[in-house]
Order: structure tokens, then sequence, then C-alpha cells
């Protein structure tokens, strides 16, 4: 599956091999940055929508997915990975989550 080696070379440094993200992902370094979030069903990543997890992918973590000035180490990957590409990755990702968050997720996101 191409979203999955396309995780593995782009993603898995970061946000971990088992989409575990990074220790203590939800506290603040020295540096002021939040280490790398968790993808698999302990994170937030399935609170959001696919397009807007695809924003944060190609433009990085930018307006109108973050504060301005927000500083983190989430690179852009517009001129290096497809539209599709991107796609296929957050698939791949969605793919691995329980049935249950699945279900959470598509129930949350289309609440009013």
């Amino acid at each position: 599956m191409e979203g999955q080696g396309i995780y593995r070379a782009e993603c898995a440094a970061c946000h971990g091999a088992k989409l575990e993200g990074q220790a203590n992902w939800q506290t603040r370094r020295a540096d002021g940055k939040l280490p790398a979030p968790p993808h698999d069903a302990t994170g937030h990543t399935w609170h959001h929508p696919r397009q807007q997890l695809a924003a944060i992918v190609k433009f990085g973590m930018v307006p109108p997915n973050a504060p301005p000035g927000y500083a983190s180490d989430m690179p852009a990957f517009a001129g290096k990975l497809s539209d599709a590409q991107i796609d296929n990755v957050l698939a791949w990702i969605e793919s691995q989550w329980p049935q249950e968050i699945s279900k959470q997720r598509a129930q949350m996101l289309k609440a009013p």
C-alpha cells in the first residue's frame, strides 16, 4: 500500500513506526514546541476531518490549522508529496484505527 510506504519514509521518524507519536506529546518542550502527536487511537488525529489533516500535511502547522506564529517541527510536504500521496497516507493511517474509533469519528464529524 503506497500510503504505508510513504508514512514509513516521511512520517515514522517523528510520529512513530506504530503511529505512537513521541513521548509526552501533550507537554511543550523547552523550545516551546509540542512533540509529534500519535496518529493511533490514543491521539487526536481521528478528531479532525481528512481535509484538515491533508492541509496540515501539505502546508504544515500554519493558519487556519494553527494560530499565527505557531512553533512546530511539522514540515510542509507541498512540492514533495502530491495530493494523492497525502490522501493515501491519511487513508492508511485511518485504516489502522480500531472500528470503534472509526465509528466515533464518523459520528463526531457529522454532528452539527
